[in-house]
């Protein structure tokens, strides 16, 4: 998938009409808008990682689709229907949401006047897995402040109902070192992929050469066995409910240039198996 920005200004009743794209897009009947036409936008949020601690826990978010605008500014945001019943994971979306729209709010708040072409922030949350054992939801948009193209934003949320815990890449592993043979695989299929691109790009052998070398590097500096380099993951489901691999997703400038879009490693369970920890092994297929 390769995702395309806002590179022109968009005006008057196209804005309404671009969010209303966006929402219709999600695949889920609109919820009524929040806030309206020159409202503040929220600050940003600091953390939109953790699971939320006690303190919080009364403080569940309705997922409420947003659509604002104004001359200034189009947000467009919309949650998944169902997504508020685990709270944990509501909380995190809602958090990540607002964390975008506090960026959004800053490049506004430095501007001196209005800026040549409207700011935009568009965002589709939408669920990909639902079990007794895994929820799993995809957020991909982009925050447009300017520029030639907008910012990717890019993430996976994996909530474990049972456990009341995020899945994350920090707790995935048993050890850290099993990074290693998991980024030596993905880093193989992204090879691959980059050889057939360069292939097919009918350049002269030198230019070819020059090619694959420069991406080569963006993959091995963007694969490097440490977790935050694999933060982005998605789980793919086997036929009997469970986890049949994982689907390790890259936005643009992590592997790859920013023409080459959001790029995708699914690593089967065979292959996480041996170094998963043991408290999230049982829910992949043998």
């Amino acid at each position: 998938m390769k995702p395309t920005y806002p590179v022109h200004p968009v005006t008057g009743p196209l804005l309404a009409g671009l969010v209303l794209v966006l929402l219709a897009a999600c695949q889920r009947e609109a919820a009524p808008a929040v806030g309206g036409a020159g409202e503040p936008l929220p600050e940003p949020i600091a953390d939109v990682a953790g699971s939320p601690g006690p303190a919080d826990a009364a403080a569940v978010p309705s997922l409420d689709d947003v659509i604002e605008h104004d001359p200034r500014y189009v947000v467009g945001i919309s949650y998944p229907a169902g997504a508020a019943a685990d709270p944990g994971l509501a909380r995190a979306l809602h958090a990540y949401a607002e964390a975008a729209r506090g960026e959004l709010r800053q490049a506004l708040d430095s501007l001196d006047g209005a800026p040549s072409a409207p700011y935009e922030l568009s965002l589709g949350f939408r669920q990909t897995l639902r079990t007794d054992e895994v929820v799993a939801i995809a957020a991909d948009g982009s925050l447009y402040t300017g520029g030639a193209h907008g910012i990717p934003l890019v993430a996976r949320f994996v909530w474990l109902p049972r456990q009341q815990r995020m899945l994350t890449a920090d707790t995935l592993l048993a050890a850290p070192a099993g990074w290693e043979p998991i980024a030596a695989y993905v880093g193989e299929q992204l090879g691959t992929a980059a050889n057939t691109r360069a292939a097919d790009e009918g350049l002269e052998p030198e230019e070819r050469r020059q090619l694959l070398s420069n991406a080569l590097r963006m993959i091995a500096d963007g694969t490097e066995p440490k977790p935050e380099n694999f933060a982005q993951f998605e789980p793919v489901a086997a036929a009997d409910g469970r986890i049949a691999g994982l689907r390790f997703v890259f936005p643009p400038y992590q592997v790859g240039p920013y023409a080459d879009g959001v790029q995708a490693v699914e690593v089967p369970a065979a292959v996480l198996r041996p170094y998963l920890a043991d408290d999230v092994r049982g829910l992949f297929v043998r």
